[in-house]
């Protein structure tokens, strides 16, 4: 099927938040609970290097239950851009989606194309950037993560669990235990 992405020129590795980029404490909103992966610099330096744009798309449902706020994430993801600049990486795009079809309050209570394993918010950002999908990386630590990239038809995905102690080829995706070896993976 055709996205109308044919003429996309850029490719990109997108990239889940907590789990691949954050350890995972479960519903991260607060700078003080937002740990940085080791090695999580040098893999999206070497992404940058190597010519992909690096966009994060993260499914929020800690915003759509009402543990926080649109607000509180918007601060927290700059922050967290602010230090991936620090160290000469620029994020190109940041997808979220709040939304949660059962557990979702008031307006936020929806099915929704952007909640992984639904590809929205790949196929938005790849809109954005001008990403051909069939080129771009996916990282991500849920089984959600690999559903969302290869329906949005991105052929090179990783899944990062860090109770692996070797790397597994599976039906459609790469297993791993961090984004590091992801990359290094990719690029070998």
């Amino acid at each position: 099927m055709d996205k109308g992405l044919t003429k996309a020129s850029s490719k990109a590795f997108f990239l889940d938040r907590d789990g691949v980029i954050n350890v995972d404490h479960g519903y991260v909103h607060k700078i003080k609970d937002f740990e940085f992966f080791p090695g999580v610099f040098e893999a999206c330096q070497i992404i940058a290097q190597a010519g992909f744009k690096i966009v994060i798309v993260t499914n929020q449902a800690g915003i759509g239950r009402g543990y926080y706020t649109e607000q509180e994430f918007n601060e927290l993801t700059s922050w967290m851009v602010e230090q991936f600049e620090q160290q000469g990486v620029s994020i190109s795009e940041v997808q979220f989606c709040p939304h949660h079809a059962e557990s979702g309050i008031g307006h936020y209570k929806q099915e929704c194309s952007h909640r992984k394993p639904n590809p929205g918010m790949l196929l938005t950002a790849a809109k954005n950037l001008n990403i051909c999908l069939n080129q771009s990386v996916l990282v991500g630590d849920k089984y959600s993560d690999m559903y969302a990239g290869a329906n949005a038809g991105v052929e090179a995905l990783f899944y990062v669990n860090k109770n692996e102690l070797e790397v597994k080829e599976s039906d459609f995706f790469t297993r791993c235990h961090s984004l590091h070896q992801a990359v290094t993976l990719f690029f070998d």
